[in-house]
Order: structure tokens, then sequence, then C-alpha cells
């Protein structure tokens, strides 16, 4: 009997994983690891969200199935959202499905749209589901970069040109995970018009929206008239409000593939638990102060973290917008390779990072550092990089 299955054939080895079993491992032995490695908030979701969260949970009619397309007044909240924020009108009916996160989301849609030796055109470093839930679903990835500059659409027309098929799938991520690049509505609009004459459709992964910092907000392409005949955009509570555990974010744009998504999710799942689509209303529909509380708070982090890191000889250049900065390897260290560099910063340093190569091979040569310490603890993980740096004899 083949012990080795299809899609678990098709995925390689995670490498972040192995920094993670060894931040746990010096955890357990009681060491002070400063976890700089995944994107896990560490400050609370707003009070009346979680109130009403309770508050839904003690309904005794609130604990069986819910809707797989989530219940109509989220996508409502989320519809309000869309147009208050970005000033785009979306049907809650047939362009808004919820989803347990924009993670899955991407991968429900990649099984919804994708036959088995599709091309797709995704970002090379990129977060890991970019890539894999399509792969998983059986389509070969054209990798593209994440830079928007004119080499960007010299690699799409160049996919288009040289791909067999032709691609069907494009996927875009701004403000980039892992490397916090940002794009302006320029870019949306010559991209809509790409997709357009190309017959591509387009994935946007919005996940970052409100992080945004130095007062430039991120836009959405679905400001741009006309792409919703090409696109959906996925979007995240996790970050905005702090609710990654609760998994809730939405897909919204192109009815036609909302409608594959949402019927493909009709056969997967009965939706997230009802309580928790209740407080995901209250979050979008009440006081909106927490946004900007939280886009502040890491803003400030961002502006210690990239201070003290230089003070202790590692300049990392200052992230735009998401809560994650795309670190270049210290020129001295940088043969090292990122996953022993972070291996390596783990044990020396007790510091936490994730290694580019985890992102794609373009990562390479890069580490993604989270920003999800408080100022203090930001700061003793400088420390700590600055006395592991001179343990080795690097000038800092």
């Amino acid at each position: 009997m083949d012990n080795e299955f299809y899609r678990i054939k098709r995925l390689p080895p995670y490498v972040i994983a192995e920094v993670n079993a060894m931040r746990a491992e010096a955890r357990r032995a009681g060491r002070d690891i400063i976890d700089l490695g995944m994107g896990n908030p560490d400050l609370p979701p707003p009070q009346h969200v979680i109130d009403k969260l309770c508050e839904v949970a003690m309904k005794p009619d609130a604990h069986g199935y819910s809707q797989s397309k989530g219940i109509p007044g989220l996508r409502r909240a989320q519809a309000n959202y869309y147009a208050r924020r970005f000033n785009v009108e979306l049907d809650p009916e047939r362009e808004i499905v919820v989803t347990m996160g924009s993670k899955e989301g991407l991968a429900s849609l990649a099984t919804a749209i994708t036959a088995p030796g599709d091309v797709i055109m995704a970002p090379n470093p990129s977060y890991p589901i970019h890539t894999f839930g399509f792969i998983l679903a059986g389509a070969t990835i054209r990798e593209v970069p994440t830079t928007p500059d004119e080499k960007y659409w010299t690699a799409l027309d160049n996919a288009m040109r040289h791909s067999v098929p032709r691609p069907t799938v494009l996927i875009v991520n701004y403000p980039s995970n892992p490397t916090a690049e940002t794009v302006d509505l320029a870019f949306y609009e010559r991209l809509v018009a790409w997709a357009k004459e190309n017959s591509v459709w387009i994935l946007s992964d919005l996940a970052y929206s409100e992080l945004y910092y130095d007062g430039n907000p991120t836009r959405s392409i679905l400001e741009v008239p006309g792409a919703k005949d090409v696109a959906v955009e996925f979007t995240s509570m996790s970050k905005t409000y702090s609710m990654a555990g609760w998994r809730m974010g939405f897909a919204v744009g192109n009815q036609k593939l909302i409608a594959a998504l949402t019927r493909v999710k009709s056969y997967l799942d009965y939706g997230a638990f009802t309580p928790i689509q209740a407080a995901a209303c209250a979050a979008l529909n009440g006081p909106q102060d927490i946004v900007e509380k939280n886009r502040n708070l890491y803003q400030k982090r961002r502006d210690v973290m990239v201070d003290a890191f230089a003070r202790a000889g590692w300049d990392i250049p200052s992230p735009p917008a998401s809560m994650f900065a795309w670190a270049p390897l210290p020129p001295a260290l940088r043969d090292m390779g990122s996953l022993e560099f972070s291996k390596q910063l783990l044990t020396e340093a007790e510091v936490a990072v994730a290694p580019g190569v985890g992102y794609g091979e373009q990562g390479e040569g890069y580490v993604r550092i989270a920003m999800v310490e408080n100022e203090q603890r930001l700061r003793q993980a400088a420390r700590n990089v600055k006395r592991w740096f001179r343990s080795m004899g690097l000038n800092t």
C-alpha cells in the first residue's frame, strides 16, 4: 500500500514549523522567548464585542447549526463597512459570503474554481495559503514578484505568453504578508484593465486593510469601476479587531466567484458559531475607535522596533503597513541563510522570528518580524540581539 497521499506529497516541509517547534521546546525548558514569529495579536477584542458574544451564547436557541454563507445581519454589516470605508456598494445576498478567516476562504475558493493542471499566478514571497491552497486543489503555480514596479507587469505578461495552459487566476496581497509592501489605486486600475484584457480572475487578499501607517490609508481593488467583473476580495477581523482566534473573515465581489465559494462551503461547513457571528456584527456596527487605537499602537511599536534594532546594529526598513517588518539579514550573517539565522537567533538571543524562505524561495535572505509584543519587550529583544552580535565579534 502506498502510504504517500497525493496532496500531501505536493506539500514541502513547512520550514517555519521548525522554528516554532524550537520555540515551544525552549519555553518548556523555562526560557523567556520573545516571540516575534507568528502574527498572533496580543491585544484583546473590544469589550462590547465580548459582551455580545456572551449575551447571544446565553440564548438557548443559539447553539444549533448556523448559516454557511453567514447570518444576514453580518453580511449587511460587511456591506456597510465597504460603503463607509471604500465607498463601494455590495449586495449582501449575492456579493458577500462569510468565511472562517480569510485563510479558509481562499482555500475553499481554490477548491471551487480550480481544475487539475490549471496555472495560477501567485506572488513569491507570499503567505503560504496563496500558493498551497491552489496546489492542494491540483493547480500549478506560476510565480510573480511582489514589488509593484514595471518588472511586475513584465512578469504578468510573460506568464500569459509562456504558460501552458494560460493562467486563469492572479492572487494579489497588499499590504503584503510578508513584505508589507503597499499599492495605490492607480495600480489596481491598471490591474483590473489587465485582467479584463487577459480574461484572468483576481483574488485580492486585504487582510491588513486597517493596519496602515503615516496617514496613508490602504485601498481596495473594488474601488475601481468594473472591478467586480473580475475580482473578489478577502478581508479578516483578526488584526483589525484583535479577533484572530474567532476566525471571522469575508469574501466579497464578483457574483460568479462568490456563488462558487458559497456552494462549496455549503458542502464543507455550517458556518461559524452564531454567537461569534453576532459579536462580529457588533464589532463592525459599533464604535470604531478600537481600529484607530490598534493602528496607532502598532505604528508606535514599529517605530520603537526599527529604532531599537538599528541601535543594536540591525537596520530594518520601516514597514508602511501590516503588523510585520520584512527584515534583510545583517550583511555579516547573510551567508547563514534565513532558516539557520532564525534558529540561532532563537537559541542565542531568545528571540523568535519567521525565516523568509518559509514564504517562498524569493524570501531567502530575509526574516519576518511580527510586532506582537509590547514596546518594552521589543526593546529587550533588541538588547538580546545586540548581545548576540557582540558575542560573535560583530561591530554594532
